[in-house]
């Protein structure tokens, strides 16, 4: 079967992998029940990671006739006769709606369907969130007919709930085998040492009687003498100055003698380790505002957020840098409507999200630096950005109610900000527990 790329734009790159089926059209019947059956309609929705029934209702939707999926049998059908190159044209269209991520271009996504009944299209590619178009008419059949997620976040935290589990499991398993090895060396090493005494002891008492005794050689008996005068020498130590300056110089080389003989340089070296360590800030906070200095310029630019990300993975710095430092490009100076600011900036902070798995508590530390540093009225939108994230899945429930429970913890446990984060919170526990009572 010939293989197409997905996407018109992408048609000529010999490369492009992201590939599906030619259409097949058949048309079946005539007069009145005519009909047009898109034989491979199943290869190709499987292709576009979309269901059949999708495609298959828009272009019903677009030609204004009536259309069927079968889900059993696999046969996809629209009533009257349609030529394949028009079917294909729509479904280029569709292509370009419902599958293409509006960033990047990638077909990559995954259709979401939020709290307010909006639909739309997350890229796993760059992380960009795309708002579907509700004007079309094929929006009110996903909202209808939602498609199977593939793990929800209630199996994603189930997951990993049991695979701290396991790794426990496996880590206490790891600690009883060390136990019962080290256990056994024990035996094997004391069975070893007992052995060789217990051999000299018959030894000894094989040798003990009066009979069985040898005069030793004369060899022997030269050890022995040599012995004896040994013990009657007394050795002592020359403790003069002279005496311990000369073996200082023996055993030390010339620089090792210098920091011996020289006490006095301790000071000064203290003095400069702490001028090291002031420059040592200085530099880390004007590499902090080279960062955001950069990200600013790159921002204020318009750059698109597969441009942002590639932009983040060739800044040099900490992740938790360049998050602290994301912040104050994206919202320094801000006084009011910190929540609506986050919202149209979400794009960005969806793409440094989806750095690694720590993105999101670093994320959550810069929201909590940033209350800390603005005005008071972005500390009372915090659970208002809280929720903006929350909704559009950039953090995770996990995530916020551990951030929040390590904050009440820690140094900061009387801040402000716990406060004004606690009613979400607790509307997010309370969501859950009534969630899992259902």
């Amino acid at each position: 079967m010939a293989l197409l790329n997905i996407g018109a734009g992408n048609s000529d790159d010999a490369f492009y992998r992201y590939k599906m089926p030619k259409m097949v059209t058949k048309i079946e019947g005539r007069g009145n029940g005519i009909k047009t059956n898109i034989v491979n309609m199943v290869d190709i929705a499987k292709a576009l990671a979309r269901p059949a029934a999708y495609t298959t209702k828009y272009f019903g939707c677009e030609l204004g006739a009536q259309s069927k999926f079968d889900e059993k049998t696999g046969t996809s059908i629209v009533n009257g006769s349609h030529e394949t190159a028009k079917l294909a044209g729509l479904l280029e269209n569709f292509i370009k709606k419902f599958v293409q991520c509006y960033g990047c271009g990638n077909p990559e996504t995954e259709i979401l369907i939020t709290k307010t009944q909006m639909i739309q299209l997350k890229c796993a590619a760059c992380g960009f969130v795309s708002d579907v178009d509700m004007r079309d008419k094929l929006t009110t059949f996903i909202i209808k007919n939602p498609p199977e997620q593939k793990k929800g976040s209630k199996d994603k935290k189930a997951m990993r709930r049991a695979e701290k589990e396991r790794l426990k499991e496996g880590e206490a398993a790891d600690e009883e085998l060390k136990k019962l090895k080290k256990e056994a060396k024990k035996k094997s090493t004391s069975s070893a040492k007992e052995g060789p005494v217990k051999a000299s002891s018959s030894k000894k008492k094989t040798s003990g009687s009066d009979e069985d005794r040898t005069s030793p050689t004369p060899s022997q008996a030269d050890e022995e003498e040599a012995d004896d005068d040994d013990d009657d020498v007394q050795w002592q130590t020359d403790t003069s100055i002279e005496a311990a300056r000369q073996r200082m110089q023996e055993q030390l080389n010339d620089a090792t003698a210098d920091m011996v003989m020289l006490p006095t340089n301790e000071p000064e070296k203290a003095k400069a380790e702490t001028k090291a360590n002031e420059s040592l800030e200085n530099g880390n906070f004007t590499a902090r505002g080279t960062l955001t200095d950069e990200l600013k310029k790159n921002l204020d630019k318009g750059i698109s957020p597969k441009q942002f990300q590639s932009l983040l993975g060739s800044l040099s710095g900490s992740a938790k840098e360049k998050m602290t430092a994301l912040f104050e490009a994206l919202f320094g100076g801000l006084e009011k409507g910190f929540a609506k600011e986050v919202s149209k900036k979400i794009n960005y902070l969806a793409v440094a999200a989806a750095q690694d798995e720590g993105s999101q508590l670093l994320l959550l530390q810069a929201i909590e630096g940033f209350c800390g540093k603005s005005s008071s009225s972005a500390l009372k939108e915090v659970a208002l950005v809280l929720k903006a994230l929350y909704d559009v899945d950039i953090l995770e429930e996990e995530c916020i109610v551990q951030w929040y429970q390590d904050g009440l913890k820690g140094g900061s446990k009387n801040s402000q900000i716990w406060k004004n984060a606690k009613p979400f919170i607790d509307w997010l526990q309370s969501a859950e527990s009534e969630t899992e009572e259902d």
